[in-house]
């Protein structure tokens, strides 16, 4: 009997993916663990294994197919001894919208991701008729589709179903749909127009918002860039994260002169692989180390929020953003910060760099984490405010150093001055927990030596 290869899912949130490559052709004869296709992801690029035995029978999805489904059948592997006669047979299974992951009423910090080798090669349940919403999106009387946690995130808050406009697949409603509802006090049904001898009567809807904004500029004078899927997940956790997390901040100069003169006594020791250093520290693997350190000595702050708890965990895992090509950018992990040497901290960074750059992290790579770190000073940037990425509670915004006139023993002189800032969860973070951990972020980068014993 024919196995159906379907689309797998990379990550818990992943409800869509890009075919980008297909390693293997019609024909071809494949073994488990062989690598067959590469998926685009809206973080990175990963490569799909076979699970099973034998010749792709029919390729279904060509590559470079943009948004397929999870579960959607991409290519047809016969088994041996079976021709491509047998592809009749072949179960046919319909597009399945991808499943929101369980979830308990305290979120995990750090997702599980399965591996692409573990993708799951058999028939896809078949999906759910689409439905043909109104103009509050269901129409009257109609099954209202929705996912199983978003319809008992509903009924706690008490906000009726129906009343939500849905904005996943075939306008399904999903938890995020509920969580803006809750924010904005709930949702009420759009009231159906009525024609004039009582029945009700279509309406027009109205002109999208990106319409009305491409109207206030002359026609030609600009070019459409449609949004990619990592534009699109990044304005979407972000723009949740300031309506769902009151922040606060808290702003630090650092001297460091010390720092500087530590760096570079550190990257002078290294030893040299074919012909170059082994490592090179650059100041920011020195403030992702005087964070971790900071953290580890102040617990109360390595903490996530819940609903139903604080979790607070037991390692400082770093994440450092990272700007890719063109645009968008990620952040992978450092975990335990505390426990690992400037070197090694060093040499994982430049890892993940490369790495993040080619779009080739894994999930398990850049999900989770318990703060971040974000560097601007490169760009010549003297301070900034960063928008704390849930599940952290914290975020260090660091600027460039540049020399400054300072205060010393009543005298002034020169010193070279680093401002930090450090964005909070107030829910997890008060003010003074705040300043207590900016405050030993500080301490650490002007006297480095404290964060090496």
């Amino acid at each position: 009997m024919p196995t159906n290869i379907l689309m797998p899912a990379l990550s818990p949130t992943m409800e869509k993916g890009n075919l980008a490559k297909w390693l293997v052709k019609e024909g071809d004869a494949v073994k488990s663990g062989d690598v067959i296709a590469e998926i685009e992801t809206d973080k990175a690029t990963m490569e799909v294994e076979a699970v099973d035995e034998g010749t792709v029978g029919k390729i279904v999805v060509a590559e470079g197919t943009s948004d397929v489904p999870v579960n959607e059948l991409i290519a047809i592997l016969l088994e041996e001894g079976e021709d491509k006669s047998a592809l009749d047979a072949a179960p046919k299974p319909s597009p399945k919208t991808a499943p929101e992951p369980a979830k308990s009423e305290a979120p995990k910090t750090e997702a599980s991701a399965p591996r692409p080798s573990e993708a799951r090669h058999d028939e896809a349940p078949k999906s759910e008729p689409a439905p043909k919403p109104a103009a509050n999106g269901h129409d009257k009387g109609s099954r209202v589709f929705a996912s199983p946690l978003a319809r008992r995130l509903a009924k706690e808050a008490g906000i009726e179903i129906g009343a939500i406009q849905g904005s996943g697949p075939h306008g399904r409603v999903i938890k995020a749909d509920v969580e803006q509802a809750k924010a904005s006090g709930g949702a009420k049904p759009a009231p159906a127009a009525k024609a004039p001898d009582g029945a009700p009567a279509a309406k027009a809807p109205p002109a999208p918002a990106d319409e009305a904004t491409k109207k206030l500029f002359p026609e030609g004078s600009f070019e459409e860039v449609p949004h990619d899927g990592m534009r699109k997940t990044i304005a979407r956790r972000l723009t949740e994260a300031r309506q769902t997390v009151p922040q606060f901040y808290v702003t630090v100069d650092c001297e460091i002169d010390d720092l500087l003169k530590l760096r570079g006594e550190i990257n002078a020791s290294a030893p040299e692989q074919d012909g170059k250093p082994a490592w090179k520290v650059s100041v920011n693997d020195m403030v992702i180390k005087a964070l971790g350190v900071a953290l580890a000595q102040v617990p109360d702050a390595n903490v996530t929020w819940t609903e139903g708890a604080m979790l607070r965990h037991k390692h400082a895992d770093v994440g450092v953003a990272v700007a890719l090509p063109g645009n968008g950018l990620i952040t992978p992990i450092i975990r335990a910060v505390e426990t690992k040497t400037l070197s090694a901290i060093a040499k994982e960074m430049k890892d993940f760099a490369a790495r993040a750059k080619d779009r080739k992290l894994k999930p398990e790579e850049y999900q989770g984490g318990t703060t971040a770190v974000s560097n601007l000073g490169m760009f010549g940037v003297k301070d900034f405010t960063a928008v704390i990425n849930p599940p952290h509670s914290t975020i260090l915004a660091v600027g460039g150093g540049e020399k400054r006139a300072v205060v010393k023993g009543g005298e002034i002189k020169i010193a070279t001055v680093m401002s930090l800032t450090l964005s909070c969860d107030h829910r997890a973070v008060d003010g003074a927990l705040g300043a207590t951990l900016i405050s030993v972020v500080k301490r650490l980068i002007e006297k480095p030596m404290g964060m090496l014993v």
